[in-house]
């Protein structure tokens, strides 16, 4: 565990602090009396608060949030209090996610501008505990990847900022037949499992088609000739490993936007030392009506909306965190505010990252023109309601 933080540098931090420990290494999280966030750049309040609506439906109608398996890890409290609490209490972060809806509603009445913009305002009403990331993780992981910009950007994280990388849905173009160009399928979940919810599943699991074969396995066409599963829409192969890593696809397909999301997967673990296209892991999709985040099912994921939604460690955070982070753009000091709303096998104990749902693109050169001002590293804050 890394020490506190050296006091002389650092007055303005209440001695309150919680650490998340499943190995030897561990995150800390230090409630900060007097946060400086700079400005607000909150893309849109409206998105904000329909990404915190459609988590609190997720919350009030899925019985997984309340089980233990949702619950953070044990922890080490180095210091008993009411406060730390706080950043654990499931019915706080409901009503932080509440707050923030009446509090956008509030103001489009009185046709005022939003108080969710107004950094004292989040002073005066939120709890700031600052995310210490886990960086002991994080350099055990480079150690072993093979990809060295990787390895240098998770070895260059620094102790106070977390590492904060860019995740968008994937526009691509694919075609409801296979032809020369497009003959990697998107395929839905395989035919003995359709039927089936996902316990059940998990109870026949030796038995099921899902379960026995990897990404390669199936990109060269065992599920196809064996007739095991449907294929939903066909994709390039570079397209395809897209989809699997993004978990989203906005596909022109024959010229209508359709859009997929994933259902389950075959049980091989990502492994984030490794490129994409050598992972294992095989995703089964299912088509949906927009762009989906968290959930156990396909037909109970939640809705989330580019620019106000991060993916990170549900498991051990909880679902429905409010999330600011703050960095310098053009030597200003600004800040975004999202939701926990998402997750993915990368974040598998990992408290050193958040992922930031930035916007769909057809590839790197539009992706980077509208995102180049973000950075690798930010300021990290969970806000509850006090």
């Amino acid at each position: 565990m890394k020490p506190f933080p050296n006091f002389s540098a650092c007055w303005l931090f209440i001695l309150v602090s919680i650490s998340f420990s499943s190995h030897c290494a561990s995150a800390k999280f230090v409630l900060e009396e007097s946060p400086d966030f700079g400005q607000m750049q909150l893309f849109k309040t409206s998105d904000l608060c329909k990404v915190a609506k459609n988590t609190l439906q997720y919350i009030a109608h899925n019985n997984d949030y309340e089980n233990e398996s949702a619950q953070p890890p044990p922890m080490e409290l180095l210091v008993k209090s009411e406060s730390t609490a706080q950043l654990l209490n499931k019915e706080l972060v409901k009503d932080t996610l509440e707050f923030i809806c009446s509090t956008y509603q509030d103001d489009v009445r009185n046709k005022r501008q939003s108080r969710l913009q107004d950094s004292q305002f989040l002073r005066e009403n939120f709890h700031f505990y600052r995310w210490h990331p886990d960086t002991d993780q994080a350099q055990a992981i480079a150690q072993k990847s093979t990809n060295q910009v990787k390895s240098r950007l998770l070895n260059n994280i620094p102790d106070e900022q977390l590492f904060i990388t860019k995740y968008y849905t994937k526009l691509l173009t694919a075609s409801s037949v296979k032809t020369p160009e497009f003959n990697h399928a998107l395929y839905a979940l395989p035919f003995d499992e359709a039927n089936l919810t996902l316990d059940e599943a998990e109870l026949q699991k030796s038995k099921l088609t899902r379960f026995k074969y990897t990404r390669q396995q199936i990109m060269q066409g065992v599920l196809l000739q064996k007739k095991l599963a449907k294929p939903l829409i066909w994709l390039t192969e570079a397209g395809l490993h897209d989809v699997l890593l993004q978990g989203t696809g906005v596909l022109n397909v024959d010229g209508k936007t359709r859009y997929f999301n994933v259902h389950r997967n075959n049980g091989i673990s990502y492994d984030y030392s490794i490129g994409k296209t050598a992972q294992g892991r095989y995703w089964y999709f299912a088509e949906v009506p927009s762009i989906m985040g968290y959930g156990t099912e396909i037909g109970n994921k939640i809705e989330v909306k580019p620019r106000v939604t991060f993916a990170g460690n549900v498991d051990q955070l909880g679902l429905g965190k409010l999330v600011m982070i703050n960095y310098l753009n053009n030597g200003a000091s600004v800040s975004q505010m999202g939701i926990l709303a998402d997750t993915g096998g990368a974040f598998d104990n990992n408290l050193f990252q958040l992922d930031f749902l930035t916007d769909s693109y057809y590839g790197w050169d539009d992706y980077y023109k509208a995102n180049k001002h973000l950075p690798d590293y930010a300021n990290t804050w969970i806000l509850i309601k006090k």
